[in-house]
């Protein structure tokens, strides 16, 4: 387990040009095209005019985000990949370094696999195992024609997804923090065998470090970290990726997102503070049309989140942890302190203070995304009660957010 630098060292910056320097040497170093089917060890650089051909000319969509595009194409070996095209906006900038350098050499059964990528003048690409199944979040909230998954199919998927995390972590010569793990993310092949994808906002640092310093908070509403938005509930580090772990494995435990204001029951709005509460109280969290041993495995599943989710990062485990939590008896877990911070124990929001805004990766860059605090007031009790979307027509009016 790393353990926590103390106040007064030295903070390490990811931006150093050092490790910049690494990074671009690595991709510089990667050969061009070979022999692909017998390369396992590095990604392969492929011509724009192959990528092009593989992907028959981009016929194929398979997604479309604000990364830009992904396509389904085949090498020349028949094996299916699929091609993620950098929008412009992406492809000169430090996503598609991020990408190369940190999956670049990674070979775990629970990461993605990058199989090559291309830079050509303006174009930039990044080949992946194609995965067949899809990402989880079609099968967590539940959609017309998707196969649902049963209770221990979904948590062999976490276990897995927990031990990519963990490889991430401690795995690799360097550590990789991912800051977007989320159900999107999470890619399945033919056999539900969980990947964690999309680097875009990793970060590399080395292992001996345990805090790092980033000049604004990244990830997606929902499971970013606290810590990313309040400086003084403890330094950022790896137990980022673990609290959005924990937030991602309760909604794989719920079948549902956490924060759901359309549930009839208001107690069960926020499905963490929910369940804290039945747990706490002694009683079960039933599920419909679940067997006795799928109840329990569900229960697992809800305790080692909690735990991921506390408020403090010093109070989270490590994803190693977390991995022999999930692998061990439910007996043998003990029930997490409250993971949310009572009001008077959370930092003050100063109006216009740049520590109390943030940006996300799925907010675009016209959106603001500010915490709902009056001037002289705590903020209230869960985290993402605090978070609202300002658009662009509402920051034109004037609106502060006072009148929620």
């Amino acid at each position: 387990m790393v353990t926590f630098v103390p106040e007064d060292l030295t903070v390490h910056t990811l931006h150093t040009p050092d490790i910049r320097q690494k990074i671009l040497q690595f991709i510089r170093s990667i050969p061009g095209q070979v022999a692909e089917e017998n390369n396992k060890l590095v990604p392969v650089r492929y011509s724009y005019s192959s990528i092009k051909k593989m992907a028959k000319g981009f016929k194929e969509k398979l997604g479309e985000g604000g990364y830009g595009s992904v396509y389904k194409a085949k090498l020349r070996s028949g094996r299916l990949v699929a091609i993620k095209m950098l929008g412009k906006s992406k492809a000169n900038g430090q996503d598609f370094i991020n990408e190369v350098a940190t999956i670049g050499r990674i070979h775990h059964v629970n990461v993605v696999r990058l199989i090559g990528f291309c830079v050509e003048g303006s174009k930039r690409a990044l080949v992946y195992d194609f995965m067949p199944n899809g990402s989880l979040d079609k099968y967590l909230f539940s959609q017309q024609g998707v196969v649902s998954l049963n209770c221990e199919k979904m948590f062999e998927i976490a276990l897995g997804v927990a031990r990519g995390i963990e490889y991430l972590h401690r795995g690799c010569d360097m550590q990789i923090l991912h800051f977007d793990i989320k159900p999107h993310n999470i890619l399945l092949d033919e056999n539900f065998l969980p990947k964690v994808s999309d680097f875009g906002l990793a970060r590399l640092c080395p292992l001996d470090n345990s805090i790092v310093s980033l000049t604004a908070a990244r990830g997606t509403i929902g499971y970013i970290a606290p810590e990313l938005f309040y400086k003084n509930i403890g330094g950022i580090s790896y137990k980022a990726d673990v609290y959005s772990f924990g937030m991602l494995l309760m909604e794989m435990a719920g079948r549902r997102k956490n924060l759901n204001a359309t549930i009839e029951k208001s107690s069960q709005i926020y499905f963490p503070t929910w369940v804290f509460d039945q747990l706490s109280d002694g009683k079960d969290i039933k599920v419909e049309d679940a067997t006795e041993e799928e109840e329990k495995i569900i229960k697992k599943m809800i305790i080692v989140a909690l735990w991921c989710i506390q408020m403090k990062p010093s109070v989270r485990p490590s994803m190693n942890k977390a991995v022999e939590m999930l692998e061990g008896e439910i007996e043998s877990l003990e029930m997490p302190p409250k993971p949310f911070l009572y009001p008077q124990q959370l930092p003050e929001v100063v109006p216009g203070d740049n520590s109390s805004t943030t940006s996300a990766s799925t907010v675009t860059n016209s959106t603001e995304i500010v915490l709902i605090a009056d001037a002289n007031q705590t903020i209230l009790e869960d985290p993402y009660k605090l978070i609202a979307i300002r658009f662009p027509q509402d920051i034109a009016n004037g609106a502060a957010g006072q009148n929620h």
